[in-house]
């Protein structure tokens, strides 16, 4: 059976954006979780694959400009991301969008749909976010590993990882790991994933 696992940048706080809808703490977006090898699709909510699109589109178009959604050369590991992102098959688990540009990308209505997905065969997934569809998941079981890159800052306001999490889940610790610039990762196993 596939994995699901779980990736994000946080605030020593649990934040995944400021006040203002951004996490300007988060200076690339490159896949920094060691996951590339070993998944062959991403899971994304609603309400982030509209920004995903557009920025994983902008450096695959202009690698060598500035972004127009962070005024930031694309680091060599976005780069690396961008060209590797085409080729997977991207989901979209939302009960009500219909297009979306890319068009490897299906949509999921349910945590039904996202369970008969693991079961189908394959590596494993790598569930980019949001915040919400990530805390959904976790209280339906479905969620495997999470893999943590925490910031060294507290943010004020903004939205934390588990604002809507349902209930408590027993984590297993799989590596901590120090990174540069004082932020940490940290992987934890989710113990009662089907």
């Amino acid at each position: 059976m596939r994995r699901l696992i779980a990736g994000m940048k946080i605030s020593l706080d649990g934040k995944v954006v400021a006040a203002d809808g951004y996490p300007e703490w988060v200076q690339a977006w490159s896949e920094d979780y060691d996951l590339t090898p070993q998944i062959d699709a991403c899971l994304l909510g609603r309400a982030m694959y509209p920004d995903y699109e557009r920025y994983w589109t902008a450096v695959i178009e202009a690698p060598d400009r500035l972004h127009p959604m962070t005024g930031a050369l694309p680091t060599a590991d976005e780069i690396a991301w961008a060209r590797h992102v085409p080729q997977l098959p991207h989901y979209v688990l939302s009960a009500t969008s219909q297009a979306a540009l890319w068009p490897n990308t299906r949509f999921l209505r349910s945590t039904e749909d996202v369970a008969e997905l693991l079961r189908q065969s394959g590596k494993d997934i790598y569930l980019v976010g949001g915040a919400e569809t990530i805390a959904g998941l976790i209280d339906s079981g479905l969620v495997h590993e999470l893999r943590l890159i925490v910031y060294p800052l507290v943010s004020v306001g903004g939205t934390a990882l588990f604002s809507t999490i349902q209930a408590t889940h027993a984590l297993e610790q799989l590596q901590a790991r120090r990174l540069g610039d004082g932020r940490v990762r940290l992987d934890y196993r989710i113990a009662a994933a089907r």
